[in-house]
């Protein structure tokens, strides 16, 4: 570290290529005649297979090129002056803001390459759900925590955003921003993407793109970071995030990434290996602190059988992703049996003179421990960003008596705030792990130099991803709030409370209920205390009530007040299990492209969620992702608390992922997903056009006594009220629904993709085919007060939309004086009939149209025997009685593809509006 004031150009690893140099390599960049690149260690090596430059992609062409020795990043060496990337090793302390990501499980990534060794992910791999960074398994210690800032969290809040660059895993025709050229590669980890406004750029080219993020071209779809919050302390990310966690297990920071048996048989395979190819190295398992020996977490380094110590420190060291001189560290060795007591025996503390000429021998164990040598004084780095005082650290010169005390009166001087008093200040230990940002508050009297002796005894990683931040005393007020569902509807407040109490003992001095949802029986929770909202969170998983389990989520708050004017934002629900399973790709593309607190998985617990997220916001819109049964769930769920919404009237669009998607043919969102470009289908979101469309209440009445009537007295059922929103079917059709329905609960695992399930819908029909037509016999029909009589027929269906059965025309456009032309916004039903299943598959093959009965806004049918019916796909056996059909309230509104596709010019280069500065040119 350099002594005295210092400021740093702030971001992501990548936002800031100025910083790193020193350490070991820097000789040949100096030798080329340019500047030394940043942290890394080059060196020549005899290329052995194809091999192409990370910096221009170009293949290089002979024997030789230039790898960094920690990162491995290849070059030419023309190139190497040019290098502006910095190596993994610096990467932590480039670092503006320290983010955790959200890893999820692990899984093969074709054609993507890991952040830290810049390797090919052939194994099994992890990436992160909000940003694209993909690491190895078993680099996922060494990941700096650069995810993106998508919420407030009290610690580091500012209100102007800067590009926040992430290096390759582009196409290989992604475009450079700047100089228009290529800038994707297929075969490296090379090109530079903001993943807030997604424009794309070299990495000699991005640097002279103005810092401000606009957000691009979706910044009015975005949910600004800013007006987030979100207190989340020790809740994983996944929980902030929602996302579902999978029943494979993902190994955490604290598990044995690097283990005993992954450590084995990586020795294994690199032993044999070396076996074959050169006799003259070994293998040594090395340790980089008391936590990886207990945990027998160690990595593999290859080296000379004869060599002096400096040599192996220094590849010790590298394996970690450490660029400290190597004078500073020795090792020392331990048999396994400290390695299990944790008795650690030093064996070199011979004179420095005898360690610089000692060798490792044929006879030296297997196994070191690397240690930083004992030190009178230190240069360390305090970052006051918290502070907004416009500059990234100060550099501070401590000894052994220096303590946190006498570190904050230091340093406040050095940053303008002499009058300041010390009281008022205290000194943060950051440990910006890559899957959580853990802080500390040191001691006023605790000894620097102790302290930070300490953390590098339990790891030399740890200390390297270890900040001292300098803050102010305020007190920061504690609000987490948890939705809490699965409880019984319909119940008072008073009596959500009890039920509370009793089965989560929660703390009515820090819990209190700060919104209640009768009809879906939720609550939401405000909660004052991290650990009772940790304690209450991990409760709630393994609890039930009335043999009901509940569910819990982690709900942002959304500042209204901080949302600009032109902000619309989209409030995304995706159904993971829709569309042959393309709902989770969806989702981690929605999330990339938008704020992760925008996108819900309707499978963790329902719309209900989302919308009170939103409840707040003036002004948003609705993208629901899956089949019609999804649609009408969330606007079901919107109906029912459009009262608690500021914007009572958002308008909804439709990603079609089911089946049959007649409500998405109808708005020309298409007949189904089929892979199209995320970004390009919010592009046509925003560009939509805002309709209306009825929807019909359903009141089904059963004669039919209840069964288990207690004392002889038959009790009827009590009504049932459900929604439609395109069709109700009587008869034949909802047999063919029911049947294929129960197909698909017996194997459910076998209904993943549309061609199935429409296979399933063939084969049930065959079975109908010879069916009789009696429906006329068994229903009466009134419309608008007016008896109808209907014919021989076999199903009786009512229409909403022109569109039934995966793209049909029920009523058909042949012109009739007797009815209106029918639309979605009439206020009107029709009411059509079919003879059978052959008429049926008639219709679908487009040869003919649906026997047109009656069309009116208020229908009455009377049943006289059981009978199958449906509402939106979704099918029952409804027991004698009535069912009345009625207009549901206001009409709703709906978004329709708009045809005149606007001339935004081409879609990959409009992901960013991007501003150069005037002096980059």
């Amino acid at each position: 570290m350099a002594d005295g004031t210092r400021s740093v150009r702030g971001g992501s690893p990548a936002s800031s290529p100025v910083l790193g140099g020193g350490g070991r390599a820097t000789a040949v960049a100096a030798a080329a005649g340019g500047s030394s690149p940043p942290g890394h260690g080059f060196r020549r090596v005899t290329l052995t297979k194809p091999t192409f430059c990370h910096y221009c992609t170009d293949f290089i062409w002979g024997l030789a090129g230039y790898q960094c020795e920690v990162c491995n990043f290849m070059s030419h060496e023309k190139c190497l002056k040019n290098i502006k990337i910095p190596c993994s090793c610096v990467a932590p302390s480039l670092v503006r803001v320290p983010v955790a990501h959200c890893f999820g499980s692990p899984g093969h990534y074709k054609r993507k390459f890991c952040t830290v060794c810049r390797k090919s992910l052939e194994s099994p791999a992890l990436r992160c759900e909000v940003c694209e960074l993909h690491v190895h398994t078993d680099c996922i210690l060494f990941a700096c925590s650069d995810c993106r800032q998508c919420h407030q969290d009290g610690h580091q809040d500012h209100d102007t955003y800067h590009h926040h660059w992430r290096e390759g895993n582009l196409s290989s025709s992604a475009r450079c921003e700047v100089c228009k050229k290529t800038c994707g590669s297929s075969e490296v980890l090379s090109g530079m993407r903001c993943e807030w406004c997604g424009i794309l750029a070299h990495a000699a080219c991005y640097v002279i793109v103005t810092p401000e993020c606009t957000f691009g071209r979706l910044r009015n779809m975005i949910l600004p970071p800013s007006c987030v919050q979100l207190f989340s302390r020790n809740f994983s990310k996944l929980h902030c995030f929602r996302v579902t966690e999978n029943l494979q297990t993902e190994p955490d920071e604290d598990d044995d990434v690097d283990g005993s048996t992954q450590g084995s048989t990586k020795d294994v395979q690199i032993s044999t290996d070396s076996s074959k190819q050169n006799f003259s190295k070994q293998m040594l398992k090395i340790f980089d602190g008391n936590d990886a020996v207990k945990r027998n977490q160690f990595r593999l380094i290859s080296v000379p059988r004869i060599a002096k110590n400096e040599e192996v420190v220094e590849a010790a060291l590298r394996a970690y992703y450490i660029n400290d001189d190597e004078q500073e560290y020795e090792l020392q060795t331990f048999t396994q049996q400290a390695l299990l007591s944790d008795d650690v025996i030093n064996r070199n503390d011979a004179v420095e003179d005898s360690n610089l000429s000692s060798v490792f021998r044929e006879s030296v164990p297997e196994a070191w421990i690397i240690r930083a040598k004992p030190k009178d004084e230190e240069v360390i780095r305090i970052y006051p960003a918290w502070l907004k005082v416009g500059m990234a650290y100060v550099s501070l010169r401590v000894n052994k008596d220096s303590t946190t005390q006498t570190v904050v009166k230091e340093v406040l001087p050095l940053l303008g705030k002499q009058t300041e008093c010390l009281e008022n200040y205290k000194l943060v230990e950051v440990l910006m792990g890559s899957k959580q940002v853990q802080r500390m508050v040191l001691d006023n009297q605790e000894l620097i130099l102790n302290r930070l002796k300490d953390i590098r005894k339990t790891s030399i990683r740890q200390m390297n991803q270890t900040r001292l931040y300098i803050v102010e005393n305020n007190k920061s007020i504690v609000r987490v709030n948890l939705l809490v569902g699965g409880l019984p509807p319909q119940l008072s407040r008073e009596e959500y409370i009890n039920i509370l109490k009793a089965e989560l003992a929660i703390k009515t001095n820090v819990v209190s209920v700060s919104h209640v949802y009768q009809a879906q029986g939720a609550v939401v929770l405000e909660i004052s205390c991290f650990s009772e909202a940790e304690r209450i969170y991990m409760l709630v998983k393994d609890t039930t009530v009335n043999d009901k389990p509940l569910n819990v989520v982690v709900i942002p708050e959304v500042v209204a007040s901080k949302i600009p004017q032109n902000c619309c934002p989209v409030l995304v629900f995706v159904n993971p299990k829709s569309g042959g399973l393309k709902g989770r790709d969806l989702l981690y593309s929605f999330r990339k492209l938008l704020n992760p607190h925008q996108v819900f998985e309707l499978t963790n617990g329902g719309p209900l969620p989302g919308f009170h997220t939103f409840c707040k916001v003036p002004s948003f819109r609705v993208l629901v992702c899956g089949g019609d049964g999804t649609v009408g769930w969330v606007l079901g769920a919107l109906e029912e608390i459009r009262h608690k919404l500021a914007c009572s009237e958002p308008s909804v669009a439709i990603l079609p992922l089911g089946t049959g998607n007649d409500l998405g043919r109808v708005l020309r969102w298409g007949a189904g997903y089929s892979g199209e470009d995320p970004y390009s289908i919010l592009v046509s979101v925003d560009e939509a056009d805002d309709v209306l469309m009825d929807r019909w209440t359903i009141l089904l009445d059963a004669d039919e006594p209840a069964e288990g009537a207690e004392n002889g007295v038959a009790e009827p059922e009590p009504p049932k009220i459900v929604q439609m929103n395109n069709y109700c079917g009587l008869g034949i059709d909802a047999e063919l629904s029911l049947d294929f329905h129960h197909a698909r609960e017996e194997e459910p695992g076998k209904f993943n993709s549309r061609f199935h399930n429409k296979g399933v819908y063939v084969k049930v029909g065959l079975q109908k085919i010879s069916h009789t037509r009696n429906l006329h016999k068994d229903i009466k029909l009134q419309v608008d007060q007016q008896e109808v009589e209907l014919p021989s027929i076999e199903g009786l269906i009512f229409i909403n939309i022109p569109s039934w059965g995966s793209g049909a025309d029920l009523w058909g456009s042949d012109s009739d004086n007797r009815f209106e032309k029918p639309r979605i916004d009439d206020g009107l039903l029709e009411v059509v009939g079919v003879t059978g299943v052959v008429h049926m598959g008639q219709v679908q093959g487009g040869f003919r149209s649906g026997i047109r009965i009656a069309q009116g806004s208020y229908f009455r049918v009377t049943l006289l025997k059981p009978i199958p019916v449906q509402v939106d796909g979704e099918p029952w056996i409804q027991a004698p009685g009535r069912i009345i059909i009625s207009a549901a309230g206001p009409k709703v509104h709906m978004l329709k593809k708009s045809k005149k596709q606007k001339k935004t010019g081409n879609m990959k280069e409009m992901r960013g509006d991007m501003s150069i500065s005037e002096g980059g040119r």
